[in-house]
């Protein structure tokens, strides 16, 4: 870190040292100069921002054992949310649920809330019959404590039978559950090509209707006896299309406050809908941090590692994040704790209502803030029980209420509160944009953690944060990178000290310390070679993509041209798509607006790789533009997989002819109307 910070301050000296340079060399190529210097000023601001992670990583261990009795174990409310039945199929999602439901944990003390924005009836009757099987499951994971309790997981062979293999009475039930499985995922396809649940069916508005909230408790002529289940919840909030609705954020508020009503659980794990529970002991490991009297009143929630079951190898899209779980988060767990990361941790559920719900707070107080249910008011003081199973349709009457759209008007609801992997490109970068386009967003609003950070915490957390906030702003220098000292190289305008200029080691370390650096962490985390030039491929492909797109939707909302929106990422599981991924080779089928990019910058680059190296064999100046032909051989060799699904394959994943041919045209003669115009 020290030397390659001394080595960025010899780069920027070198850079400004141009300024005082002949007034003809520095007045033609300012512009150029200054737009190279620019980006690697924005790559070295993220590369500091970055090292505040490594300062006081954290690795910890948990001893479920010295947990107490399972009696004296707190609630959990588990929260589960979906929004899309097509994108995120109706079995995908009840996996999830009754990953939940089996999880390793008082069943009395556990309870299940599935959020469904989509207001789908099919998710509705995909609840009840998930219930049914529950019943069936449970007990079989109870019985041969299963680790992997989600059905589709533990069905695959993602768990072997272990010390139960030579048992036929354990063979027998496995058969006897896989059967009870297969009949459930036939029930679930029957429901879904049921005609009245289609997209398109009268009657189903996704943006405008009443809320809807059932407790699945349905009588069952089954075999299965004194099953004990935990609770489990159906929430459809309402919604029109002249209130707000915040999205998952929306979602989340509405579960908080109807489960108060229910169950009233001190923790909350919150789940997207393709993340099911692996390892059915986390809710114990979660416990261990919060009951421990040395951390508990001062912890808001434990995070949990994202894991994905449907990685290959090498991981061409990178969809594990593997930086972020395996060193960025231990990073900030020394710094007070890793960022919330929208999915799989256990919250403590007052930590969410701030120092609103202390002793001697006034009634009208609360309910400026927490709105006009006295229920809901009640639930905030930690003591309250709910008084649910003995008053159901009390209860729901007030959950109906908790859950209309209207609720939070003139309260401070919206205004002080506020898996599996994806295995094909297009969603990658779609997910991408989303994501960026969100980070970027708190970068530049008064929340920036550069400004609103160091007066509230640690300066090396405010680091942390404005590394996640900023990290899209990566378009800018790759894009420039990937232009500017190629067009160059084409003319002739050396960027760069030539190979004998003392100053030609200092980018040549700073280059190999960058690369070699990302190396060893790979390997330090169980990767290869191979993995980490995926990483630097993918990490190219969204830079200039989704990156750029993220932080212009960011802006565009930040003036007011656009509105805040959100496209779940397909769930849906490809065949042809998976098969590609498992080879390692990338799906071109993508949008448009992400494939020109991509053509355009590696066109530019060969082309300008090309004519450089015709020109310098002329001129002779090999020594002055070396770097400049080095980089754009690197970029092409990094991003070989683009000319190969352009020019070798055939199959369904290969780019499009008929784009690229348009593509290559029309930045060729952007080429070629750049040439020209230097000679003028």
């Amino acid at each position: 870190m020290f030397l390659h910070s001394i080595a960025l301050l010899f780069l920027f000296y070198y850079r400004l040292s141009f300024l005082f340079q002949n007034q003809v060399s520095r007045t033609s190529h300012l512009l150029l100069w200054l737009l190279v210097f620019a980006s690697e000023f924005i790559l070295s601001f993220i590369w500091i921002l970055c090292q505040a992670y490594r300062w006081r990583p954290v690795s910890r261990i948990v001893f479920p054992e010295r947990l107490p009795e399972d009696d004296k174990l707190p609630a959990i409310d588990v929260f589960i949310c979906t929004a899309d039945p097509i994108k995120e199929p109706t079995l995908v999602v009840m996996n999830t649920v009754l990953s939940a439901m089996s999880l390793d944990y008082p069943t009395e003390n556990l309870h299940v809330y599935l959020s469904d924005d989509g207001g789908s009836s099919l998710t509705l009757l995909g609840m009840r019959v998930a219930w049914k099987f529950a019943r069936w499951w449970l007990p079989f994971c109870r019985r041969y404590r299963i680790k992997s309790r989600c059905p589709k997981a533990y069905f695959s062979g993602i768990e072997n039978d272990g010390d139960f293999a030579r048992s036929s009475v354990y063979m027998a039930d496995k058969q006897k559950i896989k059967e009870k499985y297969e009949a459930f995922k036939v029930e679930i396809k029957t429901l879904r090509e049921d005609s009245a649940f289609s997209r398109d069916s009268p009657g189903i508005n996704v943006q405008d209707h009443p809320s809807v909230i059932e407790v699945i408790q349905e009588d069952n002529n089954d075999d299965v006896d004194n099953v004990k289940m935990p609770l489990l919840v159906y929430v459809s909030r309402e919604k029109r299309t002249t209130h707000p609705h915040h999205f998952k954020a929306g979602a989340l508020n509405v579960l908080l406050r109807v489960s108060s009503v229910m169950s009233n659980a001190p923790y909350i794990l919150v789940l997207d809908c393709d993340m099911f529970c692996n390892d059915p002991s986390s809710a114990r490991s979660a416990m261990c941090f919060h009951l421990d009297p040395k951390i508990s009143s001062s912890l808001a929630f434990v995070q949990f590692p994202q894991k994905f079951h449907n990685i290959s190898k090498n991981d061409i899209y990178d969809s594990q994040l593997r930086s972020l779980f395996t060193l960025q988060w231990q990073g900030m767990d020394g710094l007070q704790g890793p960022v919330m990361s929208g999915t799989g941790f256990y919250i403590k559920r007052k930590s969410l209502f701030g120092n609103c719900t202390s002793k001697g707070t006034e009634l009208l107080h609360l309910k400026d803030y927490f709105g006009s249910s006295n229920e809901f008011i009640k639930s905030l003081n930690q003591n309250y029980t709910s008084n649910f199973a003995s008053s159901l349709q009390t209860s729901l009457e007030e959950a109906h209420l908790l859950a209309s759209c209207k609720y939070e008007i003139d309260s401070k609801w919206g205004k002080e509160f506020l898996g599996t992997a994806t295995t094909n490109l297009n969603d990658v970068l779609i997910q991408g944009s989303r994501w960026y386009s969100g980070l970027f967003e708190n970068g530049i609003s008064r929340f920036c953690p550069l400004i609103y950070g160091p007066t509230r915490m640690p300066l090396l957390q405010s680091l942390c944060f404005a590394e996640l906030t900023f990290f899209p702003l990566y378009c800018l220098p790759l894009w420039c990178f990937a232009i500017i000292p190629q067009i160059c190289l084409l003319n002739g305008i050396p960027l760069y000290p030539k190979v004998s200029d003392p100053f030609f080691g200092i980018f040549l370390f700073i280059f190999l310390s960058s690369l070699l650096k990302h190396l060893q962490e790979v390997l330090l985390t169980g990767g290869t070679m191979h993995k980490w030039t995926n990483e630097q491929r993918i990490w190219m492909m969204k830079s200039i993509t989704c990156h750029l797109y993220g932080c212009l939707d960011a802006l565009l909302k930040k003036i007011g041209i656009r509105e805040a929106s959100f496209l779940p990422t397909n769930k849906v599981e490809d065949d042809e798509q998976s098969m590609l991924y498992e080879m390692d080779k990338y799906d071109f089928q993508v949008s448009n607006i992400f494939i020109v990019p991509m053509l355009a910058l590696i066109t530019i680059n060969i082309s300008c790789f090309i004519g450089g190296v015709l020109r310098v064999s002329l001129v002779g100046d090999w020594d002055k533009m070396f770097i400049q032909l080095f980089l754009a051989a690197f970029i092409i060799t990094i991003n070989y997989p683009i000319i190969e699904g352009l020019v070798v394959r055939k199959d369904k994943g290969c780019i499009s002819k008929l784009v690229a041919a348009h593509v290559i045209l029309a930045t060729m003669v952007l080429l070629t109307f750049c040439a020209l115009l230097r000679n003028v």
